[in-house]
């Protein structure tokens, strides 16, 4: 049973290790005792404990202590097993009663002390149960003095009265502190460790183990007789007789003085990187401590960069032609100690640098260094990645002993702490200024670093500067369609591919969502429109997300220096304003910024506000187009068209402000307007004796974006008395295309409702067709482009006769848009068309004059 440990520095938790025949043999006659790993498995377990729980030494490899031990108490309530092992992996001890389940099942309840037990390095290895069923004052006593028997392991041991007066000190003690039994006894722990000066911290601190049941461990200062400071650890065991009362307190007092000493070092590093000192400062801070406790080696602290290789980071000792030796030499298995620590992610040992294969391509580096062995530890990131390694050199073949080892175990801790410290800084600084999903620069460092180019040409004289404004088109759809990690990795492949194109000298970023800057210093003229043209044509390039082909389109806008600014902000926004020209005539081509276009942003500006306005002061209305059925000549419906008419600017079409609602975001609240002006218009109507059937409102496909949507129709119909199916929205292929799941989900709900869909300008569209059934429609409207061939055009009949023939087996209705002669009404009577409006009929009316057209037909 015996165990052999190193006793030179020791906490107090070790004081009762298993070591010493006449203590073993004591303890094995008087008391329970179990030893456990930290996972709670049984190491040993002496004659007394087997025979109580009815196992024997054979069953030892198969027990825990969660089969054994069934509860445990405090003296007050329940401690849960987790609590208990958390307790004691943090080295504290506790005393208590535990209730044990032999192998029969029949419960024993004992009293128990567990004891954590530190290895040589100072960490909890294992846990000691000492345990008793009942024990009388005499057996009380007898205990004690087995509890003294620990003299044999050389700790310092003190046994006191309830009191707190000294009855008894170990030699080990007297060896520590220089007083004789005498000097001791009858005085408190606390005066004694305070020396001769009036320490009443310590004092104090002392006399509070008293009142702790479980125990009791702490660091202190003490000083022995002769005044000399040194640090102890104390742990304090308690013993109480059957009545549950202290009756004496055993302590048992460990010198860690010298792990004291490592905590100035530590305490100066810390410092260091609360004053923000650089970390190759701090690496060398550690080295020259390192080397100040142990002469006899040389520190150093390489890093490993993201792409493997070693990158000296402190070496202060060593010369700067060794570590730039070192400099970027791959990390691998057979690479130096260093390396090969990095790469295998362990400690790596070479006694003998002249030997062993490990340096043989580089043992001509530390050898005239008389440098002979190397000690690599890597240093670890608290998720496990290896940041680097700390290094220990020395001057002879040999192993590290204990002391390097706790010498190098304290500085790779502050190593990665450092080193974590750093890159969590790095980090930090990369977040700030560079776009997280493409690396590129973001908005900041991108506008810092062009203006600073910009100043750079002004300051040359002559030179010139341009400024490429990148959108990519229909972002959106691709995002909404198939999903934001197919956007994610279409800017990240554009952002790979800019950075291809780009000049060394040129500035690349990301500026928002879709949009990228290219700046390009000291360009050629007869060049930039062809390097405009080679960046659009790479970054048209197809590539492949998942089993997808997809063809980027990008427009570019243009702005030069000094033409169109001479600052980056106006550069900037001319390019932009480049861009949308771009946009305009087509997407996917390269647009000059011009000063029309600066007219042109600021009548958009101009007319945007105005158009916020429109909404409330009555500008914007509703005129309203009949719809005939064509086989009676009857209102099959009506059509509500936005009208907008500025007492400056005087009539703006709607194909002018419904896109600048778009871009402004003003969409949603034309939306809203029209559709409750139209039903407010129809309960009119009705009340007013007009008979309308239903009204039909025009939405965007941005309206569905909307999840108030729904809410808002519901509010609309019933704050004016009308049925679902009296209002018909027209939506349009972008719709189709912009069919998200909650843009279906917003149909479907309005479906459910009764609102009516009617799909306008069918037919236009590549993918009508293909996306047609995803949604419920209710009725699909001829564009106005078929119907104007159709007195002279073989293939616009056709595709009129195509559109009809869909409806009918859709059994769907079809009106057809711009009907404006009797030859076009006739054939598309021909052809089965439900209804057609258009100037045939009627053009778009005004409420009241609508309302006197229908009574004139109704007089008819």
């Amino acid at each position: 049973m015996s165990r052999e440990l190193n006793t030179d520095v020791q906490s107090g938790e070790d004081a009762l290790q298993w070591g010493g025949a006449a203590f073993l043999q004591a303890l094995d006659r008087a008391t329970l005792t179990c030893d456990f790993d930290l996972d709670g498995n049984v190491l040993r377990a002496n004659d007394n404990f087997l025979a109580l729980v009815g196992y024997t030494r054979e069953d030892i490899d198969l027990l825990r202590h969660d089969m054994l031990c069934e509860s445990v108490h405090d003296g007050k309530a329940g401690v849960g097993d987790e609590r208990l092992w958390n307790q004691l992996r943090r080295g504290q001890p506790f005393t208590g009663n535990c209730k044990l389940r032999a192998r029969d099942g029949s419960p024993i309840w004992v009293e128990v002390t567990y004891l954590p037990v530190l290895d040589a390095d100072g960490v909890v290895g294992r846990v000691c149960l000492l345990g008793r069923k009942a024990i009388a004052d005499a057996e009380r006593l007898e205990e004690i003095r087995l509890l003294l028997g620990v003299n044999d392991t050389g700790n310092a041991v003190v046994v006191s009265g309830a009191d707190g007066r000294i009855l008894y000190v170990s030699d080990s003690f007297r060896r520590m502190f220089g007083y004789t039994d005498e000097d001791a006894r009858n005085r408190t722990l606390g005066e004694v460790l305070a020396g001769a000066r009036p320490d009443r911290a310590t004092m104090d601190e002392l006399e509070r183990r008293l009142t702790f049941p479980a125990g009791y461990q702490r660091d202190l200062l003490a000083y022995d007789r002769s005044g000399k400071p040194l640090w102890v650890s104390v742990m304090a065991n308690p013993v109480f007789d059957d009545r549950g009362q202290l009756c004496n307190v055993v302590d048992v007092l460990v010198d860690v003085t010298p792990t004291k000493v490592h905590d100035v070092p530590q305490r100066r590093v810390m410092q260091a990187m609360v004053n923000e000192v650089s970390v190759a400062e701090v690496m060398s801070m550690v080295c020259l401590e390192v080397e100040r406790l142990a002469p006899d080696v040389v520190a150093s602290v390489m890093r490993v960069d993201a792409q493997g290789y070693l990158r000296p980071l402190a070496g202060p000792s060593l010369p700067l032609a060794y570590l730039n030796a070192l400099d970027g030499l791959p990390i691998g298995a057979e690479t130096l100690s260093t390396g090969s620590a990095a790469f295998l992610g362990r400690p790596v040992m070479v006694r003998n640098i002249v030997t062993d294969p490990l340096w043989a391509e580089h043992r001509h580096l530390p050898l005239p260094q008389d440098l002979v062995a190397c000690w690599s530890s890597p240093i670890k990131s608290s998720d496990g990645q290896v940041l680097g390694t700390f290094d220990l050199y020395f001057r002879e073949p040999r192993w590290p002993d204990a002391f390097h080892h706790r010498l190098v175990g304290g500085s790779v801790y502050l190593c990665a702490l450092a080193l974590e410290r750093d890159e969590a800084r790095a980090r930090i600084r990369q977040l700030a200024f560079y776009d997280e999903l493409t690396g590129l620069p973001n908005r900041n460092l991108l506008l810092a670093r062009a203006q600073q180019a910009v100043s750079h040409v002004a300051a040359s004289g002559g030179g010139r500067l341009a400024v490429l404004f990148l959108d990519l088109d229909r972002f959106k759809q691709i995002n909404d369609t198939m999903g934001h990690a197919a956007g994610d990795a279409l800017l990240r492949e554009v952002a790979s591919r800019l950075g291809r194109l780009a000049r060394p000298r040129d500035v690349v970023g990301r500026l928002s969502s879709d949009e990228f800057v290219v700046v390009y210093p000291d360009y050629e003229d007869a060049r930039l429109t062809a390097d405009a043209e080679q960046m659009l044509g790479a970054l048209s390039e197809p590539f492949t997300v998942g089993d997808v082909a997809l063809k980027p389109s990008v427009s570019i806008g243009i702005s030069v220096y000094p033409e169109n600014g001479e600052d980056m902000d106006t550069l900037l926004r001319h390019a932009d304003l480049a861009m949308y020209q771009a946009k305009t005539a087509g997407r996917g081509r390269i647009s000059f910024f011009s000063p029309e276009m600066n007219r042109q942003a600021h009548e958009r500006m101009a007319l945007e506000a105005a158009l916020g306005d429109a909404l409330t002061n009555g500008t914007l209305h509703l005129q309203y187009q009949p719809q005939i059925r064509l086989t009676d000549g009857q209102l099959y419906g009506v059509e509500a068209l936005a009208r907008w008419t500025h007492p400056e600017m005087g009539v703006i079409p709607p194909a002018r402000f419904v896109p600048l609602a778009e871009e402004c975001g003003l969409i949603h609240q034309l939306g809203v307007w029209a559709i409750r002006q139209a039903c407010a218009q129809l309960a009119d109507w009705r009340m007013a004796g007009v008979a309308v059937p239903t009204i039909s409102v025009n939405l965007s496909a941005t309206n569905f974006h909307d999840p108030d949507l729904v809410a808002v129709i519901e509010e609309a119909l019933a704050y004016n008395g009308l049925a679902a199916r009296d209002l018909m929205l027209e939506i349009t292929e972008g719709v189709l295309l912009d069919a998200t799941p909650e843009t279906l989900a917003t149909i479907s709900s309005l479906h459910a409702l009764g609102v009516r869909l009617s799909m306008d300008d069918f037919g236009t569209g590549y993918s009508s067709l293909g996306h047609l059934r995803r949604l419920v429609v209710d009725e699909l409207k001829l564009d106005r482009s078929f119907v104007l061939g159709l007195e002279g055009d073989e293939a616009a009949r056709a595709l009129t006769s195509a559109v009809i023939r869909i409806g009918e087996s859709l059994s769907l209705p079809v009106v057809a848009e711009g009907v404006e002669n009797e030859e076009q009404r006739r054939f598309l009577v021909e052809q089965g068309c439900a209804a057609g409006q258009g100037y045939l009929f009627s053009p778009a009316l005004p409420a009241a004059e609508f309302s006197e057209w229908v009574r004139a037909r109704q007089l008819c």
